[in-house]
């Protein structure tokens, strides 16, 4: 009996160690699809879930699927030999004419797990979804708190925050207050089941039908294989929402991402190195109802510069965005060094472009992390220069630390100005074929702008570089302008030349500059 009880324990602990190694690898492989999944989300993806409930899907369910397996193991294992075990000593060694009773008992615990599966599984379902809400609700308040403090408007989001706490809470209460008459309900029926074996066995004992002794194990072995079930059905608490957690990481790791790579990719033709040619280009937002840009044609050579300005909403941003294959377009052909972006692999192509998006975003660490962030290896010669065409140097050196000088997340320790220098600064670090600035320097005082735009004429005298503009001085000087309204092209040419020719040129730029300073 000592050399049982010995394998035992060391099997509990077996399965203790295992089931909890088993759960840990789990959680982290499905963290790392789920990670690397959304990383190929285009912008259409992206759409379809929100942040919040990415992050929630990301660490809560995996942590609820986690959970289920620790326990899962230990049940599987232990919960089956202890029934089957029970089972076989009822019908082997104990007179059968109260097997009924062991039915009875496990029919009323399966009634009683399958009423609360009905009654809680709607709930468990609209709980992630309330911990998504919160999730997102938390972090624009977070995010917006400058926004929220300018207009006075905390209490307005205390109260937005305290629905959503409140409805989580509302169901967190429900659902385990379900659960909870689980336990008391499950031990009334295994002390009912021990009363009515005492019951029919003592008419059986007074009868001669059956020994004492064939009462008491029958007793024993009954709540045994009762106790089986109670140990699985305890497990059923945990399934539903694990089960809806499967539901969300599956739909993350199901989904499609629209933009992929094709089998046989081309290669670029180095003959037309650093050309972007748009060709009947149009692009429509999924579930749009109409195209934001049609039919746009123009090229885009190395040496030169070329500049997009429109109003508000003409889709300016959409067209560099276009560029780095953030969307497909969905009608023409957008070519780049002589071939279809389409046809060749993402990260070749976002290789040769230095991108800076009209949102200065930068990462938690240093200014040099943050200039060498397209590559690492970059030497600091070249991170200094990067710096130094960006306008970005002075401020730089002015700080105590340097290069050295901490970023916190979303570089919320720094200027919008500053931000955009730094962006601007990691984009010329790589050294690209193509410089795509999406609106990137309105931020800029006018004389650091001037500057940068001089620097940057210096530099980059064989690569293409695309300017996204509002401001008329930045473009002042560029070798093309292409003019946008309302998503359509409605002048193409040099400033010059557009001020003879296109009216929504000419009214853009005599509305920031005077006819003196245009002239």
């Amino acid at each position: 009996m000592l050399g049982v009880a010995l394998i035992s324990m060391i099997s509990a602990i077996s399965i203790m160690f295992l089931s909890s190694r088993v759960a840990a690898m789990l959680g982290k492989t499905l963290r790392d699809k789920v990670f690397q999944k959304v990383m190929g989300f285009s912008g259409e993806e992206f759409s379809n879930f929100s942040t919040a409930s990415l992050i929630t899907r990301s660490t809560n369910d995996i942590q609820q699927i986690q959970m289920l397996i620790t326990m899962l193991f230990r049940v599987v294992v232990y919960a089956p030999i202890m029934g089957i075990g029970g089972f076989i000593r009822v019908l082997a060694n104990s007179n059968t004419s109260m097997a009924w009773i062991i039915g009875l008992a496990i029919l009323c615990v399966i009634g009683i797990v399958l009423v609360l599966f009905i009654v809680a599984m709607p709930r468990f379902k609209k709980l992630q979804d309330f911990i998504d809400k919160l999730n997102l609700v938390s972090r624009e308040i977070l995010t917006g708190l400058p926004v929220i403090r300018a207009f006075h408007t905390e209490e307005k989001e205390e109260k937005r925050f305290e629905v959503a706490n409140r409805d989580l809470m509302k169901n967190y209460v429900f659902v385990n207050r379900a659960m909870s008459m689980m336990m008391p309900a499950l031990m009334f029926v295994m002390n009912s089941i021990m009363l009515l074996i005492i019951w029919v066995g003592g008419h059986n004992v007074d009868q001669g039908i059956i020994q004492v002794g064939d009462m008491m194990a029958f007793i024993q072995y009954t709540m045994q294989i009762v106790m089986s079930f109670l140990m699985i059905s305890m497990i059923s608490i945990m399934l539903p929402r694990a089960g809806v957690s499967a539901k969300r990481i599956n739909e993350v790791l199901e989904t499609k991402p629209r933009i992929v790579d094709k089998e046989n990719p081309k290669k670029f033709d180095e003959s037309k190195k650093g050309l972007v040619e748009f060709k009947n280009v149009s692009f429509r937002y999924p579930d749009a109802d109409s195209e934001c840009i049609t039919d746009i044609n123009f090229v885009a050579k190395p040496g030169e510069t070329t500049a997009i300005i429109g109003s508000t909403g003409s889709g300016k941003s959409t067209i560099v965005n276009l560029i780095p294959r953030f969307y497909d377009v969905t009608g023409g052909e957008l070519l780049i060094d002589g071939v279809n972006i389409k046809e060749v692999p993402q990260k070749e192509l976002r290789s040769k472009i230095g991108f800076v998006p009209q949102k200065g975003m930068l990462f938690s660490g240093t200014i040099e992390s943050n200039i060498k962030y397209g590559n690492p290896e970059i030497s600091d010669e070249q991170m200094v220069k990067a710096a130094r065409i960006a306008q970005a140097e002075e401020f730089i050196n002015n700080k105590e630390e340097k290069y050295d000088a901490p970023i916190s997340q979303g570089g919320t320790n720094v200027s919008g100005g500053q931000r955009q220098r730094l962006s601007i600064a990691r984009a010329i670090a790589i050294d690209p074929e193509i410089l795509v600035f999406d609106d990137s320097f309105s931020a800029l005082d006018l004389k650091t702008d001037a500057a940068l735009r001089a620097a940057l004429a210096k530099e980059t005298k064989n690569k293409t570089v695309i300017i996204v503009a509002q401001r008329i001085s930045t473009i002042l000087n560029a070798d093309q302008i292409i003019v946008l309204e309302e998503g359509t092209m409605v002048g193409k040419g040099t400033h010059e030349e557009l001020m003879k020719t296109c009216e929504a040129y000419r009214e853009i730029a005599l509305s920031q500059l005077s006819k003196e300073e245009l002239e």
